[in-house]
């Protein structure tokens, strides 16, 4: 790690629950790729200065911003918080709406908002070490050379292919 987040020794049930999700997300996009399921989700777009705060989860290539999927009922803002809190223990107390995009990403077609936090430093974050394994705050200019998530890559502009890691 990048020096910023804390995740604590790798355990049996963390093995376990990442051999998990390495099986289970291409059988999951296998599914979707079938079906197109809509799905909703919400990232936030956490700013330290100009540095942004990128997330790696143990069953994908590229970083990601923190967040996930919107549950029935949720609105997008509580699922952003919710997610700051599973993935990295970060309590946001002021999240702003940075947008939303849609898009076909993983064989699912998906609505994606984002949201933004600005904070004067970061606190030390507490990884879950099954889903999120790895943090790094990255320079606008470290961006360009990073493979992102497709809903990443739309929030920050870039032109990938649909079918981006």
């Amino acid at each position: 790690m990048s020096g910023i987040g804390r995740a604590p020794p790798l355990s049996f049930l963390d093995f376990a629950w990442r051999t998990a999700f390495r099986l289970g997300f291409p059988l999951a996009r296998f599914w979707w790729r079938l079906r197109r399921p809509p799905h909703e989700g919400a990232l936030v777009a956490v700013y330290v200065g100009e540095a942004l705060l990128l997330v790696r989860p143990s069953y994908r290539v590229g970083w990601s911003l923190p967040g996930g999927g919107v549950q029935r009922g949720e609105m997008p803002e509580a699922a952003a918080r919710r997610e700051l809190i599973e993935e990295i223990g970060l309590a946001a107390a002021a999240l702003r709406p940075a947008g939303v995009a849609s898009g076909t990403w993983d064989g699912r077609r998906d609505c994606v908002h984002f949201f933004e936090l600005r904070l004067e430093q970061l606190p030390t974050l507490q990884l879950d070490n099954r889903e999120i394994i790895d943090v790094r705050l990255v320079s606008p200019a470290e961006l360009a050379g990073m493979t992102l998530i497709g809903p990443v890559a739309a929030y920050l502009g870039r032109t990938f292919p649909r079918s981006a890691p």
